[in-house]
């Protein structure tokens, strides 16, 4: 029998690695030195890692010497968040679909939380944080403000930009998580106003592993790992130079091939188009800006973990909502906050990326609607069934 095609859409997840980014850690893998050592293995390798410090900057229009690299983006927002309540900050304003690890941060931070609502589209409500900071305490400190760039489930592009003109007005400290905008859409870090920014080399195609806090001037950031003197003094630990590498290599190709990511929103649209034709499915995020690559829609009555299920039997490879959860398939928050929530437990989140093709969206669509019709001759054979 033929084999099912393999097809990768789960890029919102992790991306596959890029090329270049393999070819750059396998390259420094052989250097061998410490990039703290000043002889000539301790400098090459240096050198490296401050090629790649230069090509993450680049790929949001900053310096190189803004970029602090770490172990990925959830160490990145808690390292900014920490920093902000060491700065004095006693209250948090948390976007309601922001990623779980900026949220869990801020929970865990010993400061007031604040969940900052989003419209039915996902889209954070403006004039719900303009109001929010006319009326702030001058007891919770400067105020802190997280907002994504774009959301990993539905792909929902945030109004960054409006957000940090508000906060910057009543003194505050904007945090920017871009880890699945970065590489998909064009980042200006200063024409957006964030004053710190995390980053994620895996979502690029670069390894998993590492990541980077991106920093303005208008930042305090405060170290939370002690002992030595690496990264601005901000991290100690030697660093992960073989990764670091990748990820330069990765946000350098990301940079590059932007032009190119475009095209996949005309492959989601006809994807989203036979879903909601065929059967009525919902698409979320649909009436707000997206990225290109990613659709997250339901079709109620098909669970979410048995979409997945099905699709992973039939050659295709997709999520259901965030891919962070220790593979638990729980209904999807982000639903929650947009006023879905009879839609939370049916979501699917399919994400495409650098490598992927028209024919992969054409090959989901196609296992995806003979998933469902199997799915509903199942239910009904279970309904004809008599009562025992």
């Amino acid at each position: 029998m033929p084999q099912s095609p393999k097809v990768y859409l789960d890029y919102n997840a992790s991306a596959p690695i890029r090329p270049e980014a393999e070819q750059a850690v396998l390259r420094a893998l052989v250097i061998g030195g410490n990039p703290s050592s000043v002889h000539a293995a301790g400098r090459a390798a240096r050198a490296v890692m401050e090629q790649a410090r230069a090509q993450v900057a680049s790929l949001v229009a900053m310096p190189g010497g803004s970029v602090i690299f770490v172990s990925g983006a959830a160490e990145a927002n808690a390292l900014a968040i920490a920093s902000a309540v060491a700065a004095g900050a006693r209250r948090l304003v948390v976007g309601a679909t922001e990623h779980e690890t900026v949220l869990a941060a801020a929970e865990a931070s010993g400061a007031a939380v604040d969940v900052w609502p989003v419209d039915g589209h996902g889209v954070a409500d403006l004039a719900w944080l303009a109001g929010r900071l006319v009326r702030w305490d001058a007891a919770d400190g400067a105020p802190f403000v997280a907002l994504m760039l774009a959301n990993n489930e539905t792909g929902v592009v945030q109004p960054v930009a409006e957000a940090a003109a508000l906060v910057r007005a009543h003194g505050g400290w904007l945090h920017v998580d871009a880890v699945q905008a970065a590489g998909k859409i064009a980042i200006d870090m200063r024409a957006l106003g964030a004053d710190t920014l995390s980053l994620s080399a895996h979502k690029l195609g670069g390894p998993q592993g590492v990541g980077a806090l991106v920093f303005g001037n208008r930042a305090r950031l405060s170290r939370q790992l002690h002992g030595g003197g690496q990264e601005r003094s901000m991290r100690a630990g030697t660093e992960n130079v073989s990764g670091i590498a990748g990820f330069g290599a990765a946000a350098e190709a990301s940079e590059r091939d932007l032009a190119k990511v475009s095209e996949q929103a005309a492959w989601r649209d006809a994807a989203a188009e036979r879903l909601a034709d065929d059967l009525g499915a919902v698409v979320l995020g649909q009436g707000a800006p997206r990225l290109a690559g990613t659709l997250c829609f339901a079709a109620e009555g098909f669970a979410s973990e048995l979409q997945v299920m099905q699709m992973d039997l039939a050659g295709v490879m997709v999520s259901a909502g965030s891919a962070c959860s220790s593979g638990k398939v729980k209904p999807s928050r982000v639903a929650q906050a947009m006023g879905r929530g009879d839609l939370a437990p049916y979501v699917l989140r399919v994400s495409g990326g650098w490598a992927s093709t028209e024919q992969d969206w054409k090959t989901f669509t196609a296992a995806w609607l003979k998933a469902y019709a199997h799915h509903g001759q199942r239910q009904s054979a279970r309904q004809r069934q008599p009562a025992a």
